[in-house]
């Protein structure tokens, strides 16, 4: 039996400049694996907890040497010795060594970071790719790429209220095809810009972020760079929105404060996105309403949920529990996936088989503060989920994303299946 024999752990920098957690197990037999732990920006009151130094003298406080003396310490006493292959047992075993409800006496980046490079030890072991691993042998479908191709709200220094603004290429052949039509798009939407004078610098995950003249105008400039790309809005390439509003939430209502506009209550919210689902072609709603509006929830999927996937991000938070909630209220119908929500391995799968017991589409998600890792892409395709969102069609440690989809859609050969072939839209 392969052994665990040692677990080691680094801080390095994430996308954003900021200290993150790498993590490599290393086994009896000589496999090495690593992962390295994303960190989000707008995130859930309920997410588990990274741990963070605190230190002002080192990186504003935002270290994470505690994190790494836990895994190299507490954590890797516990599992030296088990089989990698035991990932239920192995993820168990750190959550009860924790012994916190949101991990946060060990820290969540620290064991998930261990979770993953013991997930890559597995399939290493097992001689298998790590969607394989994960998913096994009818593991097939490559994700339709959601690009964020305009960034507003806590992810960019401009003056759009929402978050993302999204283009998800359905009706593309292949995954492939799908990257290029999004890919073509994207830089027609530069020369768009361009043109109007406006700015083609881009934010946290690669989209671009102008001030606008309205919320709206993101939408609207994003139709003409479809157009001019030369694909049909709604038919070929259509829109996926996360205003992420958890953000505007202020003593019961949505404050624009970076247009200005008027506050909405949550019944005004709804209806500008049943207005905006009359006037365009949009086929995802992340996260429309606040993470603590459940009533709005309940009345957003009972108006507006046969006519769009509506996505719990901060809402659901990647956890069993406050989905099996969501199921119960009949509340969204489809959840957002995020490794670090939860900070297992085995939790994030968990959560993603009670979705699908219950009908609700998945969704596999990058974080704003990124590395190069690239396990969510294997990750989509062992979960089967038919649409993927890591960044935009640049800077790199989004690339590499999608990157690795290509290779896992050639490896598959004649056996692959594009996912919107199969996303309920």
């Amino acid at each position: 039996m392969t052994k665990i024999q040692e677990i080691t752990a680094l801080e390095i920098l994430d996308s954003r400049g900021n200290p993150t957690l790498s993590v490599t197990v290393r086994l009896d037999d000589g496999h090495t694996a690593t992962a390295a732990v994303p960190s989000g920006a707008s995130t859930g009151e309920r997410e588990a907890a990274e741990l963070r130094d605190g230190d002002p003298s080192r990186y504003g406080g935002k270290g994470v040497l505690k994190a790494a003396k836990n895994v190299e310490t507490e954590i890797a006493d516990a599992l030296h010795g088990l089989n990698p292959i035991d990932q239920a047992g192995i993820d168990r075993c750190m959550i009860e060594l924790d012994g916190t409800p949101n991990k946060a006496r060990l820290g969540a980046n620290a064991i998930l970071g261990v979770s993953m490079a013991v997930a890559r030890a597995g399939a290493l072991v097992s001689a298998l790719p790590l969607y394989r691993y994960l998913g096994g042998a009818d593991a097939c479908i490559l994700p339709v790429p959601c690009l964020n191709v305009i960034n507003g709200g806590g992810h960019a220094s401009n003056n759009v209220d929402f978050q993302e603004f999204k283009i998800a290429p359905h009706s593309a052949p292949t995954f492939a095809e799908g990257l290029r039509m999004a890919t073509e798009t994207f830089h027609a939407l530069k020369s768009i810009l361009h043109a109007k004078g406006l700015s083609t610098g881009v934010g946290d995950e690669g989209g671009f972020a102008p001030d606008l003249v309205s919320n709206e105008q993101a939408v609207e400039v994003i139709l003409e760079a479809i157009a001019k790309a030369g694909y049909e809005p709604g038919k070929e390439i259509s829109l996926c929105l996360d205003p992420a509003v958890s953000e505007l939430w202020q003593d019961g209502q949505y404050v624009f404060s970076k247009s200005g506009g008027p506050a909405k209550s949550s019944d005004e919210m709804i209806a500008l996105w049943a207005n905006w689902l009359d006037r365009y072609p949009i086929v995802l709603l992340e996260d429309p309403l606040a993470e603590n509006d459940w009533p709005g929830w309940e009345k957003i999927t009972a108006q507006l949920g046969a006519r769009v996937e509506i996505v719990g991000d901060d809402l659901l938070c990647t956890n069993s529990e406050i989905l099996q909630q969501a199921i119960d209220r009949k509340v969204a119908n489809s959840i957002l996936i995020k490794l670090n929500q939860i900070g297992t391995v085995t939790e994030t799968l968990d959560c993603i088989a009670l979705a699908r017991r219950h009908g609700y589409a998945v969704y596999v998600s990058h974080r704003s503060g990124e590395t190069e890792d690239t396990f969510i892409a294997d990750l989509a395709v062992a979960s089967g989920c038919a649409h993927l969102k890591t960044g935009s069609a640049c800077r790199s440690e989004r690339v590499a994303k999608f990157n690795r989809l290509l290779a896992i859609e050639r490896e598959l050969g004649a056996s692959a299946i594009y996912g919107g072939k199969v996303w309920r839209k």
